[in-house]
């Protein structure tokens, strides 16, 4: 857990509305202060969450791990055992525990980073095999706060792959029901047939099911890159997949943008903290 309390009323300052972008009265997050440098997303209702929402904010566990801990009987609120996600818990009060321990209800700060991955880096927060991680690309100061990648990036492709140690905000970037766009630089031997194009736009049958259209464009502006496409799934692998289906081997991929969120000129390798502006827009809010 990261150490520290989140405390709105002490060495705080307010930001106020910018006039761009979502308002945040109408925002599910209230983002307005700034403490110690780092973004705090503060729910509006300070004192009470769900149970499954305050054990994933809490760096207990994915949401699908925690989740299937509830159901399962492994996790207690005041002694009782709780199987509904939705128990509301006042962090102020009740004691929760996971598989007999203690869980920290502690609001803690919450950190939001863009990390441009090189290649041979594997999108993880430890592996035992001694490869090297999106973590260790990281500066010291970072490397106790209990970030994670947001969803994948296989260890051969580069490009903007973000960290955080906030759960919801990782569920909402991941999950395909709230559609957030990709876009990939895609580099392969050749051209793509016209009847290629066509079977990206309309769908590419993959072991799991269907993929959904992409938009697929030819590229002459990054080199060696000589494709563009959008997609807003996150399947394993997937842009590599779709080519192999259809005969073409990527030998390069990098991500440049998700959602409204483009890496700009961030060189390969560097990290950076998002804006608060950037955090509030990509959560769509």
């Amino acid at each position: 857990m990261v150490g520290g309390t989140l405390s709105p009323l002490r060495n705080a300052t307010a930001i106020p509305w910018s006039g761009t972008g979502p308002d945040p009265a109408e925002c599910k997050y209230n983002i307005d202060y700034r403490i110690d440098g780092r973004l705090h997303l503060a729910q509006s209702n300070m004192k009470s969450k769900t149970l499954l929402k305050l054990l994933v904010n809490a760096g207990a566990g994915s949401r699908r791990q925690i989740a299937e801990a509830i159901i399962g009987g492994s996790v207690q609120v005041n002694g009782e055992v709780i199987e509904s996600l939705s128990h509301p818990v006042d962090v102020t009060r009740d004691i929760v525990t996971l598989n007999g321990e203690k869980v920290d209800l502690k609001l803690e700060p919450r950190v939001y980073l863009m990390l441009n991955k090189p290649a041979d880096t594997i999108s993880t927060t430890k592996d035992d095999r001694g490869r090297r991680t999106a973590i260790d690309m990281l500066p010291p100061k970072y490397h106790h706060l209990n970030l994670h990648p947001v969803g994948r990036l296989d260890r051969n492709s580069t490009g903007l792959l973000l960290l955080t140690n906030d759960g919801e905000f990782t569920y909402r970037l991941t999950h395909p029901k709230f559609k957030h766009e990709k876009e990939y630089l895609v580099f392969i031997e050749g051209r793509l047939q016209p009847h290629e194009e066509k079977k990206l736009r309309e769908g590419i049958q993959l072991e799991g099911g269907m993929t959904h259209p992409a938009v697929i464009k030819e590229v002459k502006a990054f080199p060696p890159f000589n494709y563009s496409i959008i997609i807003h799934e996150g399947r394993k692998r997937q842009v590599r997949r779709m080519f192999e289906k259809l005969g073409h081997s990527v030998v390069a991929l990098k991500r440049v943008r998700i959602g409204s969120l483009s890496m700009g000129n961030l060189e390969e390798g560097q990290v950076r903290e998002l804006s608060l502006q950037e955090v509030r827009i990509l959560l769509q809010c």
